[in-house]
């Protein structure tokens, strides 16, 4: 009888620490999507921005259709995207777009003077800022989800719960050179 009790404590203990770890899985998954939604609204407010940028730069630019046509179709590529790894891509490709568009606004003295363009790069460059610190904050959930699903035990059945690894939000490749802009 006291083997059965042991027996049966010791599965209630394993069962307790399964219960208990898959319980832990959840919740950190969930900062990791909670963490992407912030980082997801900041990327849309950008989206949001960037047709008034666009527009006032066609005002004072209209030669520099490729510019905008980049922005816009980067914009576009960004609103359709649906998974984190889709945005984190067309992000990097908005950026580029972004630093482009803005190398063309500086050949412009009128437009640099203009309160709607400044304004607007003003907003522009604390929604970078948002994004930034939004985007920290998301790599530094999914650093935690990952090590936790590929800590031992959780790693003998995290993946069979469900759980995989969580992209990271990192700099697109072409981030690092500067854009060209040729006239």
């Amino acid at each position: 009888m006291k083997k059965l009790i042991i027996i049966i404590a010791a599965i209630l203990v394993i069962a307790g620490g399964l219960v208990s770890s898959y319980n832990g899985l959840v919740s950190m998954h969930e900062q990791v999507n909670s963490s992407w939604a912030q980082v997801d609204t900041q990327l849309q407010r950008r989206a949001d921005l960037i047709p008034n940028l666009v527009n006032t730069v066609k005002g004072y630019a209209s030669h520099e259709q490729e510019a905008v046509k980049a922005v816009a179709d980067a914009r576009s590529k960004l609103l359709n995207a649906s998974t984190p790894t889709d945005k984190i891509s067309a992000n990097g490709e908005l950026s580029n777009a972004l630093g482009r568009l803005l190398m063309v606004a500086e050949n412009y003295p009128d437009l640099k003077a203009s309160q709607n363009f400044l304004a607007l790069q003003d907003e522009l460059a604390g929604t970078e800022n948002r994004i930034s610190v939004a985007r920290r904050d998301y790599n530094n959930q999914v650093q935690k989800y990952n090590a936790k699903i590929h800590s031992f035990p959780v790693s003998l059945y995290a993946g069979a719960f469900g759980f995989t690894d969580a992209p990271y939000f990192k700099a697109d490749e072409g981030a690092k050179a500067a854009p060209k802009v040729q006239f």
